[in-house]
């Protein structure tokens, strides 16, 4: 009974549950939707902003933000496209490596501005989010790579599956997990979390700012790189739009799942499940005969709602030092 107390309590278990009755309830409107297939759907649905929604997580944790996400999956996809286009015996694994490493070149780009040169990180990211989808433009030329041009293995892989769920559901969870893992049992986690809560005194114990931040803007630009694959192989289609406003999501997650604007607070658990209860909503809106464009629409209500949420949570009551007497309020 504690424990449960203590789970319906904090932030992740309150999204748990209000994420299972918000599927229960759009189950008992159309019974379809409560199957295995629709969980299916969802995990690999919601994997990529699973991946991006830790990595976001990291970064807001300190304080920072990343808007070139979204454009370093175009840029990078694409990149995985044309290779697989005009090399198409190229091994699969050359392919992911390519673009692994193409995202991890430009997430340090953004590093070398924001951590070791001191810019605001949403003035990087807006300008860098430009130049990536400018890059998009120059490299294809404008055209579209579509999945007759893309090799037979590039595509299936993402699908193919493994323990019985998609590969991309299952890389989902296995970095999820693995994000969870150093945020909570590593030095580089808990200075991260000392480095958003008060970077001033971050120095006075030794923690190396500019050396944390340098690794978790290239680690979050590394998993954009692997995300840039997988979502061209995903939807097999590469275009200079891709991923058009997914930062916004990933950033939707990490707020819903109890994540703080300000830094210093959150857990990657949150974010997951924030981008979970993003992907049932995805999937219900059809369900529920709401059209898919009304997403972006419907996510940012959830975040607006879970920012007064988290706002009246954090809110510290005053502390009364005088008391107060029953005779006309009067002091003493």
């Amino acid at each position: 009974m504690t424990i449960a107390k203590t789970l319906l309590r904090s932030r992740e278990g309150q999204l748990v549950l209000f994420t299972v009755i918000f599927f229960l309830g759009v189950g008992m409107a159309s019974p379809s939707f409560l199957s295995f297939q629709t969980v299916d759907s969802i995990l690999t649905d919601s994997a990529i902003l699973m991946i991006m929604a830790s990595a976001q997580m990291m970064i807001i944790l300190t304080r920072g933000i990343d808007l070139t996400l979204a454009a370093n999956i175009a840029l990078t996809g694409m990149i995985a496209a044309l290779i697989g286009m005009n090399w198409p015996d190229t091994p699969l694994i050359l392919i992911i490596a390519a673009a692994t490493f193409s995202g991890m070149i430009l997430g340090m780009l953004n590093a070398v501005f924001i951590a070791l040169m001191g810019i605001p990180a949403i003035v990087v990211s807006l300008g860098a989010m430009t130049i990536y989808r400018g890059m998009v433009f120059v490299l294809s030329g404008g055209q579209w790579v579509n999945s007759q041009e893309m090799p037979a293995a590039f595509l299936a892989f993402p699908l193919g599956r493994s323990f019985g769920l998609t590969n991309l559901a299952v890389i989902g969870i296995i970095l999820s997990i693995a994000a969870m893992f150093v945020m909570r049992n590593t030095r580089f986690g808990r200075e991260l979390y000392a480095i958003g809560g008060n970077p001033s005194a971050t120095s006075y114990v030794g923690i190396n700012t500019k050396a944390r931040l340098f690794a978790v803007y290239t680690l979050a630009g590394t998993l954009g790189g692997l995300c840039g694959y997988l979502w061209v192989a995903r939807f097999a289609i590469a275009y200079t739009e891709i991923a058009l406003g997914f930062e916004l999501l990933t950033v939707a997650a990490c707020v819903i799942g109890g994540v703080s604007i300000a830094g210093g607070s959150g857990t990657i658990l949150g974010a997951v499940l924030g981008a979970l209860f993003l992907g049932v909503l995805q999937n219900a809106l059809p369900v529920m005969g709401i059209s898919p464009f009304w997403q972006m629409a419907v996510s940012g209500a959830a975040i607006l709602a879970a920012v007064i949420v988290n706002s009246r949570g954090q809110r510290q009551k005053g502390l009364q030092i005088l008391r107060v007497t029953h005779e006309g309020g009067a002091i003493r």
